[in-house]
């Protein structure tokens, strides 16, 4: 079976231009992440088969979905699509809601039960409720559980934490990371917020002006200094690790990554669970030697890739080699004249703060 989601499409409006072309995996999340206006949730209504007038190509693993002689009704296209706003029925329960696409899905089609459904989510203290009773995190986990509910083969998230407040975010990012984990169902994750993006996506579409910038990996696309997001007050890197270690006497747990081992504080996750950590270019100083006496716990070798200029011209960015990652490094252009740092030197990386992303 194909595993993949090809993608391509071309539309016309007003003074605007989609022009875009993109692969994704047939598992995981992938972001199409963007300022506004670029296109983002165009593609996604694309995707969805909402835009009749869009032409192209989208492939969803061994099916053509759309192409020049052929288009799928959006009615016909096994997705659940997620907007901004909740969009529930208020004059049902929350039971009623969730049953109601529920009911339109051939039993012998369904991949995900109300039962699963609702626990994934951590909804089921408010099935009696009325919509109106609820949060607007609790809402989004709602709406999200009536679109696994028609079991797609596509997941489309538009924004979803868009309306939120702080608190509703918080609420939600955890059942987002669920969904990542536990289901095999490929995610589309529209959002221009970075924050939202390095915690739940594997993949990452990057887009300007109704055009793909640029595809990959997200910490590939994180750390290219060519692009905007190396660039960012909160540019980081995402690196992949395992549980190796706890320290319950100091609440410390012990990360081991490409490039060595981190502490961060105490989860209680078990030996060898694997984990996302982010890391801030802020975040991470440079030494030429292994540093004693510090209060910092988190020093590796790492080896220097690339020396970048940034807005700031008492500035640089760097880009490091760690094992088989890349992190980026936000210093002064003084202390990279002073240490004397080139291209393929090996120095330490001092990691102020990482952040265990899940």
């Amino acid at each position: 079976m194909n595993k993949t989601i090809s993608a391509s499409f071309n539309l016309q409006r007003d003074q605007f231009t989609l022009n875009a072309e993109f692969t994704a995996p047939m598992s995981g999340v992938t972001a199409l992440f963007g300022s506004s206006g670029s296109g983002k949730t165009t593609v996604l209504r694309c995707l969805a088969g909402l835009e009749k007038q869009a032409s192209g190509f989208l492939k969803v693993g061994d099916k053509v979905w759309q192409d020049e002689h052929h288009f799928v009704p959006t009615h016909k296209r096994p997705i659940g699509y997620v907007f901004q706003e909740s969009n529930l029925f208020e004059h049902l329960s929350i039971t009623e809601n969730l049953t109601y696409g529920m009911k339109r899905t051939p039993v012998e089609s369904r991949r995900i039960d109300f039962n699963e459904a609702v626990e994934l989510l951590g909804i089921k203290a408010f099935l009696a409720r009325k919509p109106a009773q609820l949060s607007g995190g609790q809402r989004q986990r709602v709406a999200i559980a009536r679109a696994l509910l028609t079991s797609p083969q596509l997941l489309l998230m538009d924004e979803p934490l868009a309306s939120l407040d702080l608190e509703g975010k918080a609420d939600i990012l955890p059942y987002l990371e669920r969904l990542h984990d536990e289901l095999k169902l490929p995610i589309i994750y529209v959002s221009h917020a970075p924050d939202e993006v390095v915690r739940i996506a594997d993949r990452m579409v990057l887009m300007k002006q109704g055009e793909v910038l640029a595809q990959g990996d997200i910490n590939e696309l994180l750390t290219r200094t060519d692009l905007p997001l190396a660039h960012l007050e909160e540019a980081c890197a995402v690196v992949s690790g395992k549980v190796v270690k706890h320290n319950k006497e100091f609440h410390l747990s012990y990360l081991a990554l490409s490039g060595g081992t981190v502490a961060v504080s105490y989860k209680d996750l078990p030996i060898g669970h694997s984990v996302r950590v982010r890391i801030l270019a802020r975040d991470v100083s440079l030494a030429l030697n292994p540093v004693e006496g510090t209060s910092i716990t988190n020093v590796f070798p790492v080896r220097i890739c690339a020396i970048d200029s940034t807005k700031d011209p008492a500035k640089k960015l760097i880009t490091l080699g760690m094992g088989g990652d890349k992190i980026i490094a936000t210093i002064t252009a003084l202390s990279t004249s002073l240490l004397n740092i080139e291209v393929d030197k090996i120095m330490y990386a001092q990691v102020k703060s990482v952040a265990l992303m899940r």
